[in-house]
């Protein structure tokens, strides 16, 4: 019997415009004290966003100055954002990134994710620039084909040198407690906390899996890592990302292991878990003896992704060889 399908939630979103920080009327009402509260606002609305969400060149100082805070107070509203795990920032580089801000935000045409790529070449190269890359990679490219391609023709992917560390300057040692949040969460969303409020949908991170964007590439990806003797997917076209779609809609509410997750990159862990399993099948990768006259079976993303063949492999059907 199939399940009623629920409502789709909607959020509820308000435009501010960006000049409003230099409105004459707004700068004589009374200033924003020092709160994490107040940040948040800012790193949202500010005058130094950008097109792309969630990512920009600022420094600490310079918010500080534009806030009017001292900067021990704008370090401390900063560690209350921080600990919550809704944004981030390289000092060094003078990058911050707000995680969640593109799942929120998402480009209405390919033409406007091409429009992004004059603005992400000035974004300075660091560990943070790749975090995000590959954050916005997954969100974009799981929008579709058109939207993909757009990204991989705009968005050239950081180089793999590792940057300077994130500045000391700040009273919060961020590069120890970003070590620490990274441990706590393996299995977490980099753009969340580690779980302990409950998930609506808003900027805060909190993502239920139903909102989920399927992150089609990175599966693939995974899978070509992961069973590098099956056969590799030259075309991610439409149909196929609909049926990893399909699959990894089902698998966020599986209560099987490795799957059942609510974030991205929790997702990820789980599809990794499983290719691996997969690739320790005889029969998944070609390593059964064949019936007589035929060539020996390998599974192809095509095949894992089919329903029938994936509750299959969930329920250990192919590794009775390893039982």
């Amino acid at each position: 019997m199939s399940e009623a399908v629920k409502p789709e939630k909607r959020a509820r979103f308000r435009k501010i415009e960006v000049r409003m920080w230099g409105d004459e009327k707004f700068c004589k009402l009374t200033p924003i004290p020092p709160c994490g509260q107040g940040l948040w606002v800012y790193l949202l609305t500010g005058p130094h966003t950008g097109p792309i969400p969630g990512i920009f060149r600022i420094g600490r100082a310079a918010m500080a100055e534009e806030l009017n805070w001292d900067i021990e107070a704008f370090d401390e509203a900063f560690r209350e954002a921080f600990q919550q795990g809704i944004v981030k920032a390289d000092w060094k580089a003078k990058v911050v990134w707000i995680p969640n801000a593109v799942a929120c935000n998402r480009p209405e045409s390919p033409n406007v994710v091409t429009s992004w790529g004059s603005e992400w070449e000035l974004i300075p190269e660091c560990d943070l620039k790749r975090e995000s890359y590959e954050s916005l990679r997954a969100n974009i490219c799981g929008l579709g084909e058109a939207f993909a391609k757009a990204f991989d023709r705009a968005f050239s992917k950081p180089s793999g040198k590792a940057s300077v560390k994130p500045s000391g300057k700040t009273s919060l040692n961020q590069e120890q407690e970003q070590e620490q949040e990274q441990e706590k969460n393996t299995e977490a969303n980099a753009s969340v906390d580690s779980g302990k409020v409950a998930p609506p949908v808003d900027l805060l991170g909190h993502v239920p899996a139903p909102s989920l964007v399927c992150p089609a590439q990175r599966i693939v990806d995974a899978y070509h890592e992961l069973m590098p003797d099956n056969p590799r997917v030259k075309n991610l076209s439409d149909a196929r990302r609909k049926n990893i779609a399909a699959r990894w809609k089902e698998a966020a509410k599986l209560k099987c292991r490795p799957f059942g997750y609510e974030t991205v990159e929790a997702g990820m862990v789980a599809w990794r878990k499983f290719f691996t399993v997969c690739a320790q099948s005889d029969f998944l990768t070609g390593k059964a003896k064949p019936q007589p006259g035929k060539p020996p079976f390998l599974a192809d993303i095509d095949w894992v992704m089919n329903a029938a063949n994936f509750t299959k492999i969930l329920e250990n059907k192919y590794h009775r060889e390893a039982a």
